[in-house]
């Protein structure tokens, strides 16, 4: 499944996404302040402060994002994550919250790769899977 370009520009304009995940038959959602999408399969997240989301994506790499304004991005994607430590994709997260924030420590970058994606859209379409 593949992001559109309205798409791939609400996340990267919305400073706060909500991630969704779970482990242990509890949802967990938190709001992630640095997101935005690699390419139109897969979407940047900077772990800063992840807790209970982190421990929850390394028993279960499933999760699922909506944006904080879901008028400009009616879309709910799901997907398995990644969790980068080191390397291209961890360096490019710490850069890019340390230019925002130089007191941040990002401890990985996380790695959506969008495998659905729903419509939140209000209406008869509520839920449906976007083709």
């Amino acid at each position: 499944m593949t992001m559109n370009k309205d798409m791939m520009d609400a996340i990267e304009k919305d400073n706060v996404v909500f991630l969704s995940t779970c482990s242990d038959n509890t949802p967990n959602v938190v709001p992630i302040g640095f997101a935005r999408p690699i390419d139109n399969e897969h979407i940047l997240l900077v772990d800063n402060y992840m807790n209970k989301t982190r421990e929850n994506l390394e028993k279960n790499p499933r999760a699922s994002l909506v944006l904080r304004d879901a008028s400009k991005c009616p879309y709910q994607f799901k997907g398995t994550v990644e969790i980068f430590e080191s390397g291209k994709y961890f360096d490019d997260a710490v850069d890019w919250a340390t230019s925002v924030m130089s007191k941040l420590s990002p401890k990985a970058a996380v790695v959506l790769k969008v495998e659905e994606i729903y419509s939140v859209k209000p209406g008869p379409d509520a839920g449906k899977k976007v083709d």
